[in-house]
């Protein structure tokens, strides 16, 4: 069993925010490997945001990022659950990096759930002509058209994009990490982008 350090526990802890004795514990748990520690800090932060996912969020902020040029704008709208965490710095970062995301990125919804079913058929029927016209074997049509739709809602979707602060990330996990870090549920209820002209 590898020796746990002061050292360790704080650079574990800034990492990911967790108080010292689950920091102390996951990492225990690891043996003192910190890649496998951070790891298992973001499965359990999953587990937690699916616990907390139905609460009520009627709390929040909104959120306007401007690029410098003052040609692209986004602004989001993020929900939590008391004013409390809405007024929390930590909070306040999160939804302007998100601004900054949605500027960046220009996802067209929050979610898989939110693209309308019409798109999706649509999106799904060009991959299976696509795919055909290339020759694919028709009993692999369908787990490779699933493949091309993930795909596809990761260039769409705001939830399911990389983070463009870190992109092994997905947006989701970064949502995950602050519920975790929060103690509460973190929504991201609708956003807007705006470009000079269009």
């Amino acid at each position: 069993m590898a020796d746990i350090t002061l050292e360790l526990i704080k650079e574990f802890r800034s990492a990911t925010g967790v108080g010292i004795m689950e920091a102390k514990e996951i990492l225990k748990e690891t043996n003192g490997n910190l890649q496998r520690a951070i790891e298992e800090m973001r499965k359990r932060g999953q587990k937690i945001a699916a616990k907390k996912s139905d609460r009520a969020t009627g709390e929040g902020l909104i959120e306007c990022y401007v690029h410098t040029t003052g040609k692209l704008a986004a602004v989001v709208e993020l929900g939590c659950e008391t004013d409390f965490v809405a007024r929390n710095a930590e909070f306040k970062i999160l939804a302007h990096d998100l601004a900054m995301h949605v500027a960046a990125a220009n996802p067209q919804y929050v979610s898989s759930e939110d693209v309308p079913a019409d798109v999706t058929t649509h999106e799904r029927e060009v991959v299976m002509e696509q795919l055909r016209r290339e020759g694919k074997p028709e009993d692999m049509l369908e787990t490779i058209a699933e493949g091309k739709l993930k795909k596809f809602y990761e260039e769409v979707c705001l939830l399911q994009q990389p983070f463009i602060k870190d992109d092994k990330k997905s947006v989701q996990d970064v949502l995950h990490e602050a519920i975790t870090k929060i103690g509460e549920n973190i929504k991201v209820r609708r956003f807007a982008r705006w470009v000079l002209g269009q």
